[in-house]
Formats: structure tokens, sequence, C-alpha cells
């Protein structure tokens, strides 16, 4: 039986992503019984227009979508042992004589002045560049070059990327937002994911949200709380890049745990030394390009844990700001 003979109402029973997408554009619902192609047959001609679909191209559209779910189901897990950055060069034309190879499970932090390149060395493995932007950096997969179909397929991303300004144009709660991404990933439980992904960016931010909460509404802080837990627990992209987290109101220290504990390979820029020393390398930007790789030493390993207990102190007396109290005891961790 091909899709357009299929009774409308299992179609979006099988295919919650079709469902999605029905809802998104506001069609109306079918007769009972109604195939789709009865479905499409009879859909007035305004809701067509409303939809900037001829009745060809819906029924185009519906087909490679549930073609591409499908293959998605069917295809091995896009496994990522390996992330390989091969030296291009910087803003004066002198090449980077480097090979860098990040695994799963590693934090690597890019540090440098503002204005130095670092956003553009997390555009770069962001695109998985080839050679073909102004760096002329190229990256491997598992030490390969990755196939044109992976690069480009917007479904199937191999990085997710956090920005330093994310903002919401749907009008969704963050609970739907999240269940939706849900039933495209096919969890079995998509509500339960969303409590979980809610509850989670909620232990991240000082600034708790409800579930019901507009997505348009949250702040810098919960916008980043909740795209941190999306990436870490629902989102399929085994890589992740950061671009400045510090500022965002985000337990860092609890952000990193919860992405490398979901065996992802985390890139990070930022200015934050709590950042800069977790990271198992520090790649240093200077005029565009990577001028040294630095491995964090067991004495800045130490120096991490009281920087910690510093950030802790200062974590804790926000709170104690936001909630109206004084600060007047002797801080001795201050001294």
């Amino acid at each position: 039986m091909s899709l357009a003979e299929l009774p409308f109402a299992l179609l979006l029973e099988r295919h919650p992503q079709v469902a999605e997408f029905v809802a998104a554009l506001a069609l109306p619902s079918a007769a009972p019984g109604a195939s789709l192609a009865q479905w499409l047959a009879g859909l007035p001609d305004e809701a067509l227009f409303d939809a900037g679909m001829q009745r060809g191209q819906l029924l185009d559209h519906l087909e490679r979508l549930v073609a591409e779910v499908r293959a998605l189901a069917e295809a091995p897990d896009a496994r990522v042992d390996s992330l390989t950055l091969l030296g291009g060069r910087d803003k004066s034309g002198r090449a980077e004589d480097l090979e860098l190879v990040f695994r799963a499970g590693e934090i690597v932090c890019i540090i440098g002045p503002t204005g130095s390149g670092k956003s553009r060395l997390l555009a770069d493995i962001e695109c998985l560049a080839q050679g073909d932007t102004p760096t002329g950096r190229r990256v491997l997969i598992n030490g390969a070059e990755p196939p044109a179909e992976r690069r480009y397929a917007p479904d199937r991303k191999l990085v997710a990327q956090l920005s330093q300004n994310m903002n919401f144009v749907v009008d969704l709660s963050a609970r739907e937002l999240i269940e939706m991404h849900a039933r495209c990933r096919m969890v079995a439980d998509p509500q339960g994911m969303a409590r979980t992904v809610i509850a989670c960016a909620n232990a991240l931010t000082g600034e708790k949200f409800a579930a019901d909460s507009a997505v348009t509404q949250l702040s810098g802080g919960q916008t980043r709380a909740l795209m941190i837990a999306d990436a870490a627990l629902l989102s399929a992209s085994p890589v992740v890049l950061i671009d400045e987290i510090e500022n965002a109101g985000v337990d860092r220290k609890r952000a990193l745990d919860l992405l490398v504990g979901g065996a992802k390979i985390v890139l990070i820029s930022t200015h934050d030394p709590l950042l800069a020393l977790r990271g198992a390398r520090r790649l240093v930007i200077r005029n565009g390009g990577i001028a040294e790789v630095l491995d964090t030493s067991p004495a800045e390993r130490r120096n991490l844990q009281r920087i910690e207990r510093l950030d802790a102190g200062l974590m804790g007396i926000r709170e104690r700001l936001r909630a109206g109290l004084r600060i007047e005891e002797e801080l001795p961790w201050a001294e």
C-alpha cells in the first residue's frame, strides 16, 4: 500500500512527525476513514494557500518526511569516536602546522582575547569544514572526511552548537518544545523525557522556570540551561560546541559534567578560568590561528579545586542576595 492510500488517521498515529507538521500548518482534519489522497483532495484551496503549497507539493513533502524518518530509524547509530582538526592558516596567512584529535567524553577549551578567532574555530567545526572556509581548516570524523549528506543533512547534524545569543521564535511552552523534539527522535515517552529535561535544566540555573513557561519568555540563563539539558539528554549530535557560557547564570561545572556524561565531544570557547582549567586541553587562539595547545597540568588541576571553592562561595552569596539577605559576616575565603 502506498503512502497516499494509507488511512490518514493511521498515518498520523504511525508517524508523529507528520502529525506535528500538519498541526503546525493548521490544516483541517480528515473525514473518518479517509485516505491521505482523499484528505489532500478535500483540502480547501485557502488552506493550501495559507500553507504555501500545492497538493502535489504537500504529498511530496509528506512522503519525503516519512522516508527520512524511516531511514534515520533503520540506520545504525552515528557513532563518533573521534574528531580530527587539520590546521589551516591564521589571519596573516601563516600556516597552523597541527593535527588535533578530540575523543568522546573529552572537554577541550578555546581561549584567547575577544576578536582573536575563537568563534571562527567553532564555526569551522560546526560546518565540518573541508578547506572551504576562510581559514582553510579541515575536519575529519573518525579519521575520515564526512560524506556530503552528513555535512548538510539538517535533521542528522553531527555537531550541535549553543551560541552566546539564543532566541526562540516558536510560540510553545518549554514542555511542548521538548516533547516535540522527543517525538521527532521517536522517544517512547515524550512526556517523561520532557519532565526529565526540564528538571535537569532547572538544576543548572538559579532561575527556576515552570514547564508551561513560554520559551520566548525565558531569560538568557534559563534558555541556555534548557538547551544544554536538551543537548545532553535528547540531542543525537555527538559533538557539542559552546560559545561563552559563563555569563548565562548556569552552573558551569554541572553543565559540563552532564554533557561529558553523555559521551559527547565538548569544545567550549571561554574566558572563565573555572571552565578553561576543566578541559583536558586548551587551544590558545591568536590572530585567527591556533598558536598553542596546552595540556592542563596537575598543578592547574589543584588550583581548579581552589577556584571551584571560591566560585561556590560566590554562588551562595548570589543566591542570598536574590533572596534579599544581607552579606555582613567575614568571608574567610576572600582573604
